[in-house]
This record gives C-alpha cells, structure tokens and sequence, in this order.
C-alpha cells in the first residue's frame, strides 16, 4: 500500500490513516524539491518541502506504532507554490548524482526514511541526463544501504523518459505508481484495458493500480470493481497507490479514509496480492 502524504500543506498526520496489520504501508512524503522557493534548480541538492506536521519525530513514531508502515520522500512534483518544476540538463550529470545522493543521504537520517519516489512531472524536448541521473542516484543510495525501496511515478504526458528509465535501471526500481488518474479513464472497462496497456510498458508485477481522492479518473467503488476485474482477468494486484492522505483527512465525507481503509482490506483478501 502507497499513499502521498504532505503535498498541498493542508493539516494531516500520520495518526490519522487508518493502517491495518499485515500490510507494507508506504507512507510518500511530499515532496523534497532540488530547487529553491522561487524554483530555481540547486544541481541536485534537495530540500524536504512536505508539511509542517510531518515530522522526523512523527515519521519514528508511526513507524514504532505499526513496524509494517516505511516512509519514503518523493522527489520534485509538479510545482512548489504556483512555480512549475521541470526537470532540467545538469551542467554535469556526475555532479548532480554526488550532490543528490548527499543531500537525500542527511534528509533521510534525518526523517528515518526508507527509500524515494520519482516525481518528476514536466522535462525538456532533450532530457536524455534524466534516466542516467535518476538511475546512478538510485543505484547509489542502494548500494550504500541508503535505502531499501525505490518507486517511480510516471504520468500519462511523462511515459516516454519513465520507460527510458525503468528500461535501463528496472532492476534496482521496486515498484512503479502510475498515476492512472491521469489517463481519463472513468469506467470500469476502460480502466482495466489502461492497466493492460501500461503493463507493456513497465513490468507488470511491479506496477500498482492508483486512485486519486475526490479526483481525476475513475471514482467511487468502480475502482475496486475494476481491481476484482483485473483479478479475474489474471492480474496480479501487488499493491494499491493513493493520492493522497492530505484530501482524504480534509473531505467533508463522513467516511474520511475510506479508500484506505477499503483499499487495505482489499489486498488482505486478494490471491494475488504480492506484499
């Protein structure tokens, strides 16, 4: 189980998510940015950007309360404030990798992290340094004991770099949170035929159907209908990617994290479910 947690400031905690016992629950920081407030790059020194509320002291103290929970900072995301994030060409790649690797390196002893997410959401026509930066850094901070989990999280616009990437350094890239919210797919039928196309393009045994709160895409209990679909179908669903914790505490529902609630019962009962 993945969820975002921290990205729009609302007011959010750990303590508030439902976690169930026999899950991984991988919380996903949001986000550590390697740009200043007025999004100017820092050549791969980062910076946590999350919410206040999301402490190192929290994240140790979740992680105490439920051993199955992991924490993981995401890296970039679309904007910081109403400043676009893109990625861009390093003077030099090498340098970049060095620099990112040092700086994720203190934020995640710093914040009892577990591993990082790849968030980047806007590149340039030429963005070749992307999948050699973010490969090489990931690498690193593997081989370094640095962390133990590493996901990616392509977009509908953003495919083509992702492949690239997983193409090359799949091996040391745990699990893929496509943001199928973003496809406009709103049926059930549709759904599943968008998953079966996106496990051509990333290993689907390492690919997690995704959900966003009161969003885009496909709402309410189709998903889950869509899951029991793809189950039938002979999918293996090895995980489930919510977007995020931050709508689900701020909803005016009266079921607030029922998705995460519903989600996790769902990988408790699957045959399939790969945790």
């Amino acid at each position: 189980m993945m969820e975002y947690i921290g990205a729009t400031g609302k007011p959010v905690t750990f303590d508030e998510v439902p976690i169930l016992d026999g899950i991984d629950f991988h919380f996903i920081l949001s986000f550590a940015i390697d740009a200043d407030t007025s999004g100017t790059p820092q050549n791969g020194n980062f910076t946590p950007y999350w919410s206040s509320q999301l402490t190192a002291n929290s994240v140790s103290a979740i992680k105490s309360k439920h051993p199955n929970v992991k924490a993981l900072a995401s890296l970039s995301g679309w904007s910081i404030g109403s400043t676009p994030l893109r990625w861009y060409k390093p003077e030099s790649n090498d340098v970049w990798v060095t620099n990112a690797f040092t700086s994720l390196k203190s934020i995640i002893e710093t914040y009892h992290l577990d591993g990082i997410d790849i968030d980047y959401e806007i590149f340039p026509k030429h963005n070749e340094s992307f999948s050699y930066c973010i490969g090489e850094l990931i690498t690193y901070l593997k081989n370094q004991s640095v962390i133990t989990v590493a996901t990616i999280a392509p977009y509908r616009l953003t495919t083509l770099p992702y492949i690239q990437l997983f193409d090359t350094y799949g091996d040391v890239i745990d699990y893929v949170n496509h943001q199928f919210y973003t496809d406009k797919v709103k049926t059930v039928e549709a759904y599943v035929e968008d998953f079966k196309q996106r496990a051509t393009e990333f290993d689907k045994s390492k690919l997690l159907p995704s959900y966003e709160i009161d969003g885009r895409g496909i709402q309410g209990d189709l998903f889950f209908d869509a899951l029991r679909n793809l189950e039938e179908d002979g999918v293996d669903i090895n995980g489930i990617m919510i977007f995020s914790a931050d709508a689900s505490a701020t909803t005016n529902s009266t079921s607030k994290f029922y998705y995460e609630q519903k989600s996790q019962e769902f990988l408790l009962n699957s045959t399939s479910v790969g945790f």
